[in-house]
């Protein structure tokens, strides 16, 4: 029988039976090792992530001993002030004040200006593919694809991107369950690195702005805007690890699902109408980031189970978007799917801001391997990433055929 089990690679491999079973137990389950409670299904997730007695953050309200936790290990300080400084841990008014700056860079205006750029980068990438006769679909496409587009955004000279990727998965580690002191040691080594080049480059931009994000979060700072450096390094790597980490991870399994699934890719080779459908379709099916934690600020009941303040809840993305109760035949992929509320993106006051760019970039990646690649094939079997939290692969080795 399928169990809940985060390290295990049998679960790891196939997590949604164990779902399965977790909805069927109920709607809250306390899990011991991780001292989390587990919200399965779809309807409670998405009213949770709306329910402003949970936070991201606690610290607005109470200290670590007035909400029964202990303070992090000072030797992992400038992982946690990086961390704690980035909107998307912050509660209001500090996330208002600070996604209201942010939300400037993407404007529905904004986004649709950056097309033509994803268009032609992701073609040049493939191109570059089909002139190997293949490669790894991970490291040739579906990364530098959108760590280019939002390194161009922030203003990052090409010159020093090579180490943004390498930062990224360092600080990430940091996400997973019950991270180890060797995974902790990296995130903190990678927040110094990547603070002390940001300051540098907020220093530079200051003397010299240009037409990107941070010259505008200056000078948002110069006129008045209450936003400290902190904040604007925590936001500038927040944008760069969100900006990149769901969309190569949703690439990648999402091609991994189609060539699992042969009749459906030959379904999207025979239409590319379809893609719109399938970008959605294949983030629901295989979600890239299965897990979504809370802090509960007041004590909250849910089917009869008290959930007391300084509990943590996990909401599990990847169960809620098999749910049977809101998708028919959730197990199966269906590029078709009309109605798909799937949560990949989040919901309430922390909805993914870059989710439009993320679906221009997923969208623009698939045609072009549609359209240059019609006989693109799996060459090995991937391996699977040991991780939970963000789902994703090792890599992708493919052909062309």
């Amino acid at each position: 029988m399928a169990a809940f089990d985060p390290w295990d690679p049998a679960f790891l491999a196939d997590p949604y039976p164990a779902y399965a079973e977790l909805r069927a137990k109920g709607r809250v389950q306390y899990f011991e090792p991780t001292n989390q409670w587990l919200v399965p299904h779809h309807a409670d997730v998405s009213a949770l992530l709306r329910d402003r007695r949970l936070g991201r953050t606690y610290q607005h309200r109470f200290t670590h001993e007035e909400f029964g936790r202990t303070a992090p290990p000072a030797e992992h300080e400038p992982f946690h002030t990086l961390n704690d400084h980035g909107m998307l841990d912050l509660e209001p008014p500090d996330h208002t004040r600070i996604r209201r700056l942010v939300s400037k860079a993407f404007t529905p205006r904004t986004v649709e200006r950056l097309v033509p750029y994803v268009t032609g980068l992701a073609g040049e990438l493939v191109d570059r593919l089909v002139e190997a006769g293949g490669g790894d679909l991970l490291r040739d496409v579906a990364e530098p694809l959108p760590v280019a587009v939002i390194a161009e955004m922030l203003g990052i000279p090409e010159s020093d991107r090579a180490p943004l990727r390498p930062w990224s998965a360092d600080i990430c580690g940091m996400y997973e369950l019950n991270p180890s002191e060797d995974t902790a040691a990296r995130a903190v080594r990678a927040s110094v690195e990547f603070t002390e080049y940001l300051r540098e480059l907020i220093a530079e931009r200051r003397g010299k702005p240009g037409d990107d994000l941070i010259s505008g979060l200056i000078a948002a700072y110069d006129e008045g805007d209450r936003l400290t450096e902190q904040e604007m390094i925590s936001t500038c790597v927040l944008l760069l690890n969100a900006g990149h980490e769901a969309t190569v991870n949703a690439t990648v399994n999402g091609w991994y699902a189609l060539f699992r699934n042969p009749e459906q890719l030959a379904a999207l080779r025979a239409d590319h109408s379809l893609v719109p459908r399938a970008v959605e379709e294949l983030m629901r099916y295989d979600t890239p980031l299965q897990l979504f934690e809370r802090w509960v600020l007041d004590e909250i009941e849910i089917d009869g189970t008290t959930v007391p303040r300084g509990a943590e809840i996990a909401l599990l993305f990847g169960s809620a978007n098999h749910d049977p109760a809101v998708f028919a035949d959730p197990e199966r992929l269906d590029l078709t799917r009309a109605d798909n509320p799937h949560i990949s993106f989040s919901a309430g006051i922390h909805y993914c801001i870059g989710a439009p760019l993320a679906r221009i970039e997923l969208t623009a990646s698939m045609r072009a391997l549609l359209e240059k690649t019609p006989t693109l094939t799996l060459s090995k079997p991937p391996s699977r990433k040991p991780n939970f939290v963000i789902r994703g692969l090792e890599g992708l080795s493919v052909e062309v055929g």
